[in-house]
């Protein structure tokens, strides 16, 4: 950590280390924050959220005020993203996919339709406030389900083409819809399991054996065992890297390397589960899954620079508003029924909140903060992941695309 004043203002430069170290800390005292401010535990809002909102608002006064700003340097983020996708993949062995049935295709098809709607609010709303096509399609999808990297790849295709502020709008729109998914998807699904009284199954039927197919054998593991385990996660990470990269060069644009090292993990579980090549542990599994979840969030959100959100124009604040409004109207009066009024379905919920509108990861820490103070919802971990991370994009990449050649045919030769 370096300290210089340049131009009467303190510049902060943080090493990597540093600031994973910040972050950790960040959690810990969104844990302690969040245990000592009850509404925020009645309201499911995560502790990473809570850790990195309270920082994002220290960086946003010294920005304001120009007395100070720090320069991160984040070069872990991605990596504990990684990391977390593969635990998710390990977790997905094919008798768990299997059990999956029609809840895992309902949720599947239900977010590949909200996505189409946002593209269309996106478009209808841009017109009517007389926005640019670019734009306004940056306010939808692109941003709220592809996150920060789509808006950073369309972004940067749109301004290939004339449109010089599109990578600032897009970083801006991903900003907004990142935060509006983890605050609105603990407290809408608490609101729905409050409201129909509803309680996790005692016995869900046939996901019951998510337990059985994951229970450890009963032996302690060893110090190679664990090497073992910890192997497989990095090696699944270097060659889902390189595996997106392949699919990216075929289909000519960017494809998330979280994809391929999901997709990775899954053909390691499974191949493991015939061969036995290792002794493989869930448990540890997860509970690395779960640490580098909640340290990549509190990253994200306490490198996240408010003063983005300035970038938005008046016409896309009104597109963005509206997709958060329809995201939390859709999830609470239609998805909730389409999968049964259930408890696992206002878990998914809150899920679908967190990837609809943010990342996958926000929809893990907002099931996980909805999970930690109702009860477990087996079929909501199960599936929301799997269709977040990678589905989805099956059905939103090629909508996309196609409301990018009808609306701006100068980009169209650039998206495939």
């Amino acid at each position: 950590m370096s300290f210089e004043i340049v131009d009467n203002v303190l510049n902060i430069t943080v090493d990597s280390t540093m600031t994973l170290a910040m972050a950790a800390v960040l959690l810990l005292i969104g844990y302690f924050v969040r245990r000592k401010a009850s509404f925020l535990t009645k309201y499911c809002i995560p502790a990473p959220v809570v850790g990195g909102f309270l920082f994002m608002f220290v960086t946003f006064a010294g920005h304001m005020s120009g007395t100070f700003s720090f320069t991160f340097t984040n070069s872990f983020q991605d990596v504990f993203m990684l990391a977390f996708f593969v635990t998710v993949g390990l977790g997905a062995s094919y008798k768990l996919l299997v059990k999956g049935g029609i809840l895992l295709l309902i949720y599947w098809v239900t977010a590949g339709i909200i996505s189409v709607f946002q593209n269309v609010i996106g478009v209808a709303v841009g017109t009517a406030v007389g926005l640019e096509a670019p734009y306004a399609l940056l306010s939808s999808a692109i941003s709220m389900i592809g996150g920060h990297g789509a808006a950073l790849a369309y972004g940067t295709t749109f301004e290939e083409v004339g449109f010089t502020a599109a990578t600032s709008v897009g970083a801006a729109a991903a900003t907004f819809g990142l935060i509006s998914g983890v605050l609105l998807g603990g407290p809408l699904g608490r609101r729905l399991i409050v409201k129909y009284d509803l309680k996790p199954e005692e016995e869900q039927q046939n996901f019951d054996d998510i337990s059985k197919v994951n229970a450890a054998s009963g032996e302690a593991l060893s110090s190679l065992d664990i090497i073992k385990n910890v192997t497989v996660i990095i090696v699944c990470m270097a060659l889902g890297t390189m595996v997106s990269g392949w699919i990216g060069s075929l289909i000519n644009m960017s494809f998330p390397t979280y994809v391929g090292a999901m997709f990775v993990a899954v053909i390691a579980r499974n191949l493991n589960e015939v061969f036995h090549f290792y002794n493989f542990s869930f448990s540890l599994v997860d509970g690395i899954g779960d640490v580098m979840l909640n340290l990549y969030l509190s990253l994200a959100m306490m490198t996240l620079k408010l003063w983005e959100l300035t970038d938005l124009m008046g016409g896309m604040l009104v597109i963005l508003l509206c997709q958060v409004i329809f995201m939390a109207l859709v999830a609470y009066f239609v998805v909730f029924r389409v999968l049964g009024k259930s408890y696992d379905a206002a878990v998914m919920c809150a899920g679908l909140c967190g990837h609809g509108l943010g990342a996958t990861p926000s929809a893990i820490v907002n099931m996980t903060a909805v999970t930690e103070r109702y009860g477990m919802s087996s079929r909501a971990f199960m599936v929301v992941p799997i269709v977040g991370a990678f589905l989805v994009d099956v059905i939103y990449q090629p909508q996309t695309i196609a409301f990018i050649k009808a609306f701006v045919p100068a980009a169209s030769s650039l998206v495939g």
